[in-house]
């Protein structure tokens, strides 16, 4: 067909309904590009209108026939701005070829939905469009010229003749044999879970005309039924061409179109299940005599779930989509009615009138699975008294959970379109680092003191404190003979866009208690820099004096700057899950990616009763790592949850954090008792480092609560996880780089600073997300971040003990095997120790590679018994069952305090005693450093002078000794056998502990 005619493809651009209003007046100025087969076409702009009207026909050619099923059609609609300005994206379109029919006065017009572009888009409306294709008669052509290749039949029957005749051929033949064959499968019946799931052969891609006429059992693209009827009349099956190097072209576009569709679905949806949903979109009816007084709806009723649209006047439209959990129906058959309501003023109430039910068996809805384009809606006639004429819009279709429609739909588990109960992904802000500089002051107007004092302070003592929203620092108080005081103290805030607009300097005056003056300075215009080398700008600002409004008090010298070159830490250190700069240009590419399937919880605990009779728990989980925070759909009153809801994150850190958190949902209230917060059920941490690079993890983890009453287990949650690694060079090379970025090392903050920038930059990140919509809870936030890490919990300092002890357990271990080797508890052991001992006096040389070479040995020969499974949270390692309940109290206790006086006055003697014992330990390890700077420093000369002479014998020796010699020597002594042994204290120990240490200079 590519031969005998040329091929036109015409695009009608008609409308669009209901954009989003993109041009900050509540309007948008709509224009659309049309890309098809490399080219591309533009309508005009149709301004401020959100129904805008093109009509306009953009034609296209058709390189080549045969793959055109396999193109497709790209529509995408912009917001047209002045020049000079980026249009902004208002939605697109994603047609497949394979829906394309041929020309003719019955083209019917289809309104397709706009299509986000990315997560973050805010996208809305529909675009109507013509599509149809004209094949035009090329002139004739000359006589054509001999053609040696036989026709398609013969050619198969005769191909082993002509793979010996022509040795240039056998590629050719074989890639048809090839096709020939993956015809013959195609026919072949198979199920329609089968066909989603299986891959496509790689040597054997359907061709297009097999694609585009569906067989009986094969799963197709989902396609309007008129439009599906013309194409399979239109498209006959033919015999493959006998050009085989057209035909190996075409095969190998259908292959790299078919792989990356299937990879797409891969990396979309592939660590969960696939939820089946069946989807109807409620679009308009069509009312043919409506009352004025009356407001319509549509009503869906499936068995014993039923569900309304939103009431509306005659012939507006609804617009809204249903997802109903397919494997929770229960029945087989769809009806949706029109219901016309109207107020009854004498019974006061509404009265309810059918306008007619439209059914479908839900064995016949056609199957849709991403990319193919969405179904299109279509008109159907309602049956019933009273509905002639009467018609409705609408489309039903079977997808899963990946389908665009899921977000916007109204979902059966998870209770419609109550925002709180939606999936959402959330972004911390921006946060960055302010640095103030006070340095001096000049020229103050300092006030007179109190009524009856002298009329002016000789030496004020002054101080200067900044606020930045609810953040305050002061710089210390400085007492002054004259009014130009200098300071050169930094203040730090954390500083979180949008900016707060202003940073309020103020100038105190300790003495009389009254402000000096104050200025304020706008953070927009303060600088930026992203290292130390670059000073940001000294600048004078005049002060305002707060006494009867002065306009002129002084002025003030200050150096203001927000800091790119630190990662502002929002969360716990040893917890983080970011460790990039503010500054956008200091960030690396990504070193890999995080792929995280939330499948399910099982048995989980009520947590609250619904009617006030049975318990309940509708649990949601919320994932954070980096800036990126998700939240699952809400399900809705089951223990048994199932999400199957997959998120990526962008990983440039190996060594950082995933927190996994599962809360009930206490903003969705089923009676008026309901819990007004979202409850913790439970939470678990993996740390990327821990994982191998492309593998599946998939495991179910515990769920465990601290509660007043002790720990509690709410569940068990079931996720998948991989971490993929893009560049192993990359991997290997974050190992050797610092943790932080390079200001945290060349220009540090101390330690109690920068625990109180968390802990403010952990409020700010807690309020701005409570801020969103629907909001993410401060309980939620402050659970994930950690934020009471901080405080006194005798659980968290039994737990730190303990694993210090675990560490210095392994140094005991070797310290015993040692002992026992001196003491000869095993004597063969020992006599190997000794042998060994002098094989390195003999080889000193090899006593380096030999330990090294052990090492190898022995951390190799582990390696079959690595974790296998990803290490998250461990309640043996937290002591949540090792603690007692006036301990666990202790630790749900605010600050401050509100138990009772006795209660902390016990509480206070323990915290005693426990301070006393560790007082104690750090006195003994104080006093061995001291008895050791005691020895040099001749603090007990009579010792010193001892070991003076000691040393002075000891180079003599070493002088006349052969090192190895005494290596050996030195050896067998310490090895030497029990009975050679005495049981009180060596020489060299005893010296050691007569020497002074500062303990008695204490009081």
């Amino acid at each position: 067909m590519a031969e005998n005619c040329s091929r036109k493809l015409t695009v009608e651009v008609c409308n669009a309904k209901n954009l989003m209003p993109k041009d900050g007046q509540g309007t948008a100025s709509a224009y659309v590009i049309v890309d098809f087969d490399g080219q591309r076409r533009r309508t005009k702009t149709i301004f401020r209108d959100l129904n805008p009207q093109w009509g306009e026909k953009l034609e296209f050619l058709v390189h080549d026939v045969d793959t055109m099923a396999a193109e497709t059609l790209e529509l995408n609609v912009y917001n047209d701005k002045k020049t000079g300005k980026r249009s902004t994206f208002l939605g697109k379109v994603k047609i497949s070829g394979s829906t394309f029919v041929k020309g003719g006065e019955d083209v019917p017009l289809v309104y397709y939905p706009l299509e986000k572009r990315s997560v973050f888009s805010q996208i809305k409306g529909e675009i109507g469009l013509k599509v149809w294709y004209v094949d035009e008669e090329p002139p004739p052509a000359p006589a054509p010229e001999k053609n040696d290749a036989p026709p398609p039949a013969a050619a198969e029957e005769k191909l082993p003749e002509k793979e010996k005749e022509e040795e240039k051929k056998p590629p050719e033949a074989t890639e048809e044999k090839k096709t020939e064959e993956a015809k013959e499968e195609e026919k072949k019946p198979h199920s329609e879970e089968a066909k989603e799931e299986e891959k496509p052969p790689e040597n054997a891609p359907p061709p297009p005309e097999a694609a585009a006429t569906p067989t009986p059992g094969t799963s197709t693209e989902v396609e309007h039924p008129p439009i599906a009827q013309q194409k399979s009349t239109q498209h006959p099956e033919k015999s493959v061409i006998s050009e085989h190097s057209k035909n190996i072209e075409i095969e190998s576009k259908l292959m790299q179109k078919i792989s990356s569709g299937n990879a797409e679905r891969r990396s979309a949806f592939d660590l969960v299940d696939q939820m089946p949903f069946l989807y109807v979109r409620v679009v308009k009816a069509k009312i043919s005599n409506p009352d004025a007084e009356s407001s319509f709806c549509a009503k869906l009723v499936i068995g014993t779930h039923s569900i309304k649209t939103k009431s509306q006047a005659a012939n507006k439209e609804w617009d809204q989509v249903f997802a109903f959990d397919k494997e929770g129906l229960n029945s087989t058959s769809l009806e949706v009615s029109i219901w016309a309501q109207k107020k009854n003023a004498e019974k006061d109430s509404i009265d309810e009138t059918s306008a007619g039910t439209v059914s479908f068996d839900l064995q016949e809805v056609p199957k849709r699975v991403p990319p193919d384009s969405p179904l299109a809606p279509q008109w159907y006639s309602l049956e019933g008294e009273g509905s002639p004429g009467n018609d409705v819009m609408l489309s039903v279709w079977v997808g899963t959970q990946a389908d665009e429609a899921f977000q916007e739909a109204w979902q059966s588990d998870s209770g419609g379109l109550i925002p709180e109960t939606r999936a959402k992904v959330y972004l911390s802000p921006k946060l960055w680092y302010l640095r103030l500089t006070v340095i001096q002051t000049q020229d103050l107007q300092l006030g007179s003191g109190s009524a009856g004092s002298e009329p002016k302070v000789r030496n004020p003592e002054l101080y200067v404190k900044a606020q930045l929203g609810a953040q305050l620092f002061k710089t210390s108080r400085t007492i002054i003979g004259s009014s130009n005081p200098t300071w050169n103290e930094d203040l730090i805030f954390v500083a979180a866009e949008p900016f707060e607009p202003f940073l309020t300097i103020t100038v105190e005056d300790v003495t009389n208690g009254q402000s000096v003056g104050y200025a304020k300075v706008q953070v927009a215009t303060v600088d930026k820099r992203t290292d130390d080398k670059s000073e940001p700008r000294s600048r004078w600002f005049n002060l305002i004096g707060d006494e009867n409004n002065k306009p002129y008090a002084g002025r003030i010298h200050v150096r203001v700057c927000l800091e790119g070159g630190y990662h502002v830490l929002d969360e716990a250190a040893h917890v983080t899950s970011d460790v990039r700069a503010t500054a956008k240009q200091l960030s690396k590419p990504p070193i890999g990616l995080l792929e995280v399937g939330i499948r399910g919880a099982t048995n989980l605990l009520p947590v609250k009763t619904k009617d006030g009779t049975r318990g309940t728990t509708d649990a949601f989980v919320v994932a954070k790592y980096g800036p990126k925070w998700v939240r699952t759909r809400t399900i809705l009153d089951r223990f048994n949850p199932r999400w199957n809801e997959q998120y990526t994150w962008d990983v440039y850190d190996p060594c950082t954090v995933l927190t996994i958190g599962v809360f009930d949902n206490g903003r969705y209230k089923h009676d008026e008792g309901g819990i007004k917060k979202d409850v913790r059920l439970g939470k678990l941490r993996v740390r990327l480092s821990t994982l191998d690079t492309n593998r599946v993890y998939v495991g179910t983890y515990s769920l465990m609560v601290l509660l007043p009453g002790g720990a509690k287990k709410m569940g068990e949650i079931e996720i998948a996880l991989r971490f993929v690694c893009s560049s192993w060079i990359s991997l290997i090379q974050a190992y050797a780089n610092p943790m932080l970025p390079r200001m945290h090392y060349v220009k540090p903050l101390g330690p109690a600073q920068q625990d109180i920038l968390r802990h403010n930059a952990m409020r700010i990140v807690t309020m701005r997300l409570a801020r969103s919509e629907p909001a993410l809870g401060q309980e939620v936030v402050q659970f994930m971040l950690d934020s009471d890490m901080h405080m006194w919990s005798m659980r968290r300092s039994k737990a730190n003990w303990f694993r210090v002890v675990g560490c210095l357990s392994r140094a005991a271990t070797f310290i015993r095997w040692l002992d026992g080797i001196r003491t000869w508890v095993h004597p063969p052991t020992t006599v190997l120790v000794h042998i060994l001992l002098v094989a390195i006096v003999l080889c000193p040389h090899l006593v380096l590679p030999t330990i090294f070479m052990y090492a190898f040995l022995i951390i190799a020969l582990r390696f079959r018994y690595r974790q296998r499974v990803p290490i998250t949270m461990d309640p043996r390692l937290s002591y949540v069952d090792a603690v007692g309940l006036d301990e666990l109290d202790e630790e749900f206790d605010g600050f401050p305090t509100t138990r009772s006086v006795d209660q902390v006055r016990v509480r206070y003697d323990r915290l005693r005693a426990l301070g006393g014992r560790a007082q104690t330990l750090l006195g003994d390890i104080a006093a061995q450093g001291e008895r050791l700077e005691a020895l040099f420093n001749w603090k007990d000369p009579r010792a010193t002078g001892i070991f003076v002479v000691v040393c002075l014998f000891a180079s003599l020796m070493f002088y006349i000794v052969p090192f190895k010699a005494f290596v050996l020597g030195f050896g067998f002594y310490y090895l030497r056998h029990p009975r050679f042994r005495d049981d009180m204290p060596s020489v060299p120990m005893n010296f050691f502990r007569r020497l002074p240490p500062q303990s008695d200079r204490i009081f």
